[in-house]
């Protein structure tokens, strides 16, 4: 069975003060460690400003790979607190960017923890989280004469189409719970004419 995981579907965000220290908590879906950087980057950009712009992520329904950055602040109090939410939420394919605004009087490390570790809480509980399940991508060839039995499989599964080409070779790109994919590939084998790529 196709692992299943829980996400959030759509950005949110949160606000935190602790001794005039503002927090600016926002929480992303990303499926690649690219779309993490980038979007933190594109943070990092808007809130030029800031003091700090931390941030951690957690990626794939096994929730192996992950990062966190403390961006300045000391060792341990920004990036680990962050990422230690979306662990006890028990998320992934999500990023939380924690900016904070100095507000002149110190927190101290134990302080640092609990406000960074607040502030992306805040975010999560802010979110709609939603069950997800791992995808696959099947690509296919077909001859055109073979169009509307390839065509039929994208009504009779539940599949998203990610890329069709209809030429003299056509070629579909389906994704789908990764669960369905045998009896998918199963199907095609049927098509006259199709062969499945590479």
């Amino acid at each position: 069975m196709a692992d299943l995981f829980y996400t959030i579907e759509a950005p949110s965000d949160a606000q935190y003060t602790e001794k005039r220290s503002k927090f600016l908590a926002f929480a992303f879906p990303v499926c690649t460690a690219a779309e993490a950087k980038a979007e933190v980057a594109r943070m990092q950009k808007k809130f030029y400003d800031a003091r700090h712009v931390c941030w951690a992520y957690m990626l794939g329904s096994a929730r192996t790979d992950f990062l966190s950055n403390d961006n300045g602040e000391p060792s341990g109090t920004a990036g680990k607190p962050i990422l230690g939410q979306i662990n006890s939420l028990g998320l992934t394919d999500v990023l939380v960017v924690v900016v904070r605004y100095f507000g002149g009087i110190k927190l101290g490390t134990s302080g640092l923890i609990v406000a960074y570790r607040t502030a992306a809480r805040m975010a999560l509980d802010a979110a709609v989280i939603v069950e997800r399940h791992d995808m696959a991508r099947v690509r296919f060839h077909f001859p055109y004469a073979s169009m509307n039995a390839a065509m039929k499989l994208t009504k009779d599964f539940d599949v998203r189409v990610v890329e069709r080409d209809f030429d003299n070779t056509c070629s579909l790109t389906l994704e789908i719970n990764a669960d369905s994919a045998p009896m998918l590939l199963a199907r095609i084998a049927d098509i006259d004419g199709a062969t499945i790529a590479d």
